[in-house]
């Protein structure tokens, strides 16, 4: 079984299956707005797609590690960070790619 949630059909989220409903919730609005956002800026926007790592996994500390690649007319976009707060490095990586797009 594959660990990759579909979103949208060009919107690719893995790793993600363990975060609980609410957390989710978040995650897809802030994916949700910037797929957006790169569809409208990209010439041929094709695919987004966010991978999540957990490092250094202990109780109520661990590290998130985040990629996130955009696939713009066969043009490939790349960013990662890795932080403690979820939902910081989600909208940090996807604001790295926004600048990395022209």
């Amino acid at each position: 079984m594959s660990d990759e949630v579909e979103l949208g059909g060009n919107i690719g989220l893995t790793g993600f299956s363990d975060l609980d409903g609410s957390s989710m919730i978040v995650v897809k609005k802030i994916v949700g707005n910037y797929a957006k956002k790169f569809s409208e800026k990209c010439k041929k926007f094709e695919r987004l797609t966010v991978t999540l790592k957990k490092v250094h996994e202990r109780e109520k500390s661990e590290k998130y590690e985040l990629h996130g690649r955009v696939m713009d007319g066969g043009k490939d976009y790349n960013a990662e960070i890795t932080d403690r707060n979820l939902f910081f490095a989600l909208d940090t990586v996807l604001k790295k790619l926004d600048k990395e797009i022209k």
